[in-house]
């Protein structure tokens, strides 16, 4: 099959768009139940039971309470959009029972040469989530690449790679970085005691299954995933998402993520995970090292390579600065994201505040 291509009309239509409110899709979550809290952390593999024993969400939640965020793109009909990263920056957490509104601008365009479709439109928004007062919560900064999928394919940027075979050993030594997962909880983490080039307990994500990708989108709700008349209705309203299967049966370009073939249509070995999927593994890896006291207030992760079906992603961090901000302690991290090749396919940073002694 053959894609459209990017013209300069197009990319004229969508430029005009800019500094403009986006029509806010209806999102998948819009009060932080009890049920909306557990299942955003099983659907991330998150199993500290402080979420939901003391009523609060894991701060990247967000992903599910809004589309934008997530990588939801308008414009360029028949581009494949590539999500690239969010850079959040929370006021207050996010309490059982809340609900938020989010609303978004589209904040950037920017062309770029691309190795992998010799040039990409990086497409940035900007997501302020309010309250029900009308007080700011958080903000985030989300971005995607998009790309012309026959090139991609033609240019074949990604060498073929073999699905990964785990051995016993192997296995075990995954389940043994399960079983022996550091969750800080309610012992507090004292700024004080933080020493700059210290690093975080890692935590292991994977190996990635399309079971597994399935858990994520019960916890998120996925983009287009919709069925029967509400399948045909989307694509009667936006014919270019209707991709034929290998039946003639239109499905939403979000198949890359389990079907092997369409990936490889846009220039990928194999299905690969959700970018927001990897932004929320280091969130995990943060919120398990800072403890049940401390704040996250800033994370901003940018997805560097795929993360393929088979692969496993080992979340590790670094103390890169301390300072003091008011009655807190502050510390920045290094955060990155490596799969068992050794390729960082995530790299980014936190900024957590955390209880001072003195």
């Amino acid at each position: 099959m053959s894609f459209p291509r990017i013209t300069e009309e197009a990319l004229a239509a969508l430029r005009a768009r800019l500094g403009q409110p986006v029509p806010r899709p209806e999102p998948y979550i819009e009060t932080a139940t009890r049920d909306a809290i557990r299942h955003w952390a099983h659907g991330i593999g998150d199993r500290n039971p402080h979420w939901v024993a003391h009523g609060v969400a894991p701060p990247t939640i967000l992903f599910a309470m809004d589309r934008i965020v997530s990588g939801y793109v308008g414009g360029l009909p028949g581009i494949h959009a590539m999500y690239g990263g969010t850079d959040f920056r929370w006021r207050a957490p996010i309490r059982e029972g809340e609900r938020l509104r989010g609303d978004s601008v589209l904040l950037a365009l920017e062309e770029k040469d691309s190795r992998f479709a010799r040039r990409a439109i990086k497409q940035t928004y900007r997501t302020v989530f309010t309250g029900p007062g009308g007080e700011t919560v958080a903000e985030a900064d989300s971005w995607c690449f998009r790309t012309e999928r026959d090139t991609a394919r033609e240019r074949a940027a990604y060498a073929p790679v073999a699905p990964p075979r785990y051995d016993a050993a192997a296995l075990a030594r995954i389940r043994e970085a399960y079983r022996t997962e550091e969750v800080r909880g309610a012992t507090p983490r004292w700024w004080d005691d933080v020493r700059v080039g210290e690093t975080l307990p890692e935590v292991v994500k994977g190996p990635l299954t399309v079971t597994s990708i399935v858990a994520f989108v019960q916890g998120w709700g996925s983009l287009y995933v919709r069925a029967h008349g509400l399948a045909f209705d989307l694509f009667d309203r936006h014919p270019a998402l209707g991709i034929p299967n290998a039946s003639g049966v239109p499905e939403p370009p979000e198949r890359v993520h389990w079907d092997d073939a369409l990936a490889r249509a846009v220039g990928v070995p194999a299905a690969y995970d959700y970018g927001p999927e990897r932004v929320a593994w280091l969130g995990h890896l943060v919120t398990n090292w800072m403890g049940d006291d401390g704040v996250l207030a800033r994370l901003s992760v940018q997805v560097r390579r795929h993360n393929l079906i088979g692969d496993t992603t080992w979340c590790r961090g670094r103390v890169r600065a301390t300072a003091r901000a008011g009655g807190r302690g502050e510390v920045t991290l290094d955060l990155a994201a490596i799969n068992q090749r050794g390729e960082t396919i995530a790299r980014g940073e936190a900024v957590v505040l955390l209880p001072v002694r003195h």
